[in-house]
């Protein structure tokens, strides 16, 4: 067994990482010689290596592309599914061996993901090759989040109030400043709180889920932020936006927050559960579902006021969520990519 760095407790690594101490060692295939000196090969660049354990292995985020779903984890897994996640596989070439936590499509083709290490790295064929355009491993500041206002200008956020910006479409980042210097007299705001994601809000705000029960919104596609408190005083770890135009924001402990005024007021929805929320969708149809820690799966069919919960059997945890075939949803986490009932009756019913 594999310990995994488990320092930095906010943020959506945090969601996959804390509640476990270790995962399987990851094992490479039998091969023959010439694929074996491609693997070492591979190994000694710092590029991901080939396994047919990684769609099964520790998962943090994922992406809908419509006709492809791509996923990152650790190891600089990238997984991609063209069949609805019926089968999976590993992208061709990957530069990197971090733990990646996040992953952003701006279209079919152009996507980044982030990561451990400060690693950026970049696709421009829907996910099959990437290319490396940040890293930063003596910093260690992990990334948790990237975003794209548009086909230039994105941020990627992570430990330690770290933010990244690029007006160029990726080619090259600088640092940001995120919270104001100095810091605004405000009741629970560390001075360095982590950034532990950031999601698209009505009338093209951008928000970013934190710590102390504090988001911040940016009305100008993520060039200045300004610090909001919500009357929580725990960690988010996500958030999103309602088809409806109102906002929601989970986290710690079952904690769920709405908004109906872009972010400014927040109210808590009872969840009856205790279960912490990382990741979520909202499906065609208008429901809400919520994966997190220790199995629990949370669904909403008002809008996002009130949710019934559910226990997966597994107790793992769990960061992201796709919508998936016939009444499914794929969860991702622990146990890498799991497919799952999108209601709690489908769940109940054993469906």
């Amino acid at each position: 067994m594999s310990t995994l760095n488990t320092a930095f407790k906010g943020g959506i690594a945090a969601l996959a990482l804390a509640a476990v101490a270790s995962v399987p060692a990851q094992a490479v295939p039998q091969v023959d010689p010439a694929e074996a000196a491609v693997i070492k090969e591979l190994e000694t660049k710092g590029y991901a290596t080939p396994s047919d354990l990684a769609p099964k292995s520790l998962l943090v985020a994922a992406a809908d592309l419509g006709g492809r779903i791509v996923a990152v984890g650790q190891f600089g897994h990238v997984v991609l599914s063209d069949d609805d996640g019926a089968t999976w596989r590993q992208a061709e070439s990957v530069p990197t061996q971090a733990l990646l936590t996040a992953v952003y499509f701006a279209d079919d083709q152009v996507g980044y993901a982030v990561g451990h290490d400060a690693v950026i790295i970049k696709t421009e064929d829907g996910g099959e090759t990437w290319e490396l355009k940040y890293d930063d491993a003596e910093a260690e500041m992990p990334l948790f989040s990237v975003r794209f206002a548009d086909a230039n200008n994105g941020v990627a956020v992570g430990a330690f109030s770290t933010a990244l910006s690029t007006s160029d479409g990726g080619e090259t980042w600088n640092l940001q400043s995120v919270i104001p210097d100095p810091p605004p007299p405000l009741e629970g705001l560390e001075y360095e709180p982590h950034l532990n994601a950031l999601f698209e809000g009505p009338n093209g705000t951008m928000f970013i889920a934190a710590e102390t029960g504090f988001v911040f919104r940016s009305l100008d596609s993520g060039a200045n932020w300004e610090p909001i408190k919500t009357p929580y005083f725990g960690s988010f770890w996500g958030g999103m936006t309602l088809d409806d135009g109102n906002i929601l924001l989970y986290g710690m402990r079952g904690n769920v927050w709405r908004s109906e005024d872009q972010g400014t007021t927040w109210t808590q929805v009872e969840t009856g559960s205790k279960k912490s929320f990382g990741g979520g969708i909202q499906l065609d149809d208008g429901s809400i579902v919520l994966a997190g820690l220790n199995g629990g799966v949370a669904y909403s069919t008002d809008g996002g006021q009130s949710f019934e919960v559910v226990d997966r059997p597994d107790r793992k945890g769990y960061s992201s969520v796709v919508d998936g075939p016939d009444g499914s949803v794929f969860i991702f986490g622990e146990p890498g990519v799991v497919k799952h009932p999108d209601t709690a009756e489908g769940f109940r019913s054993g469906s």
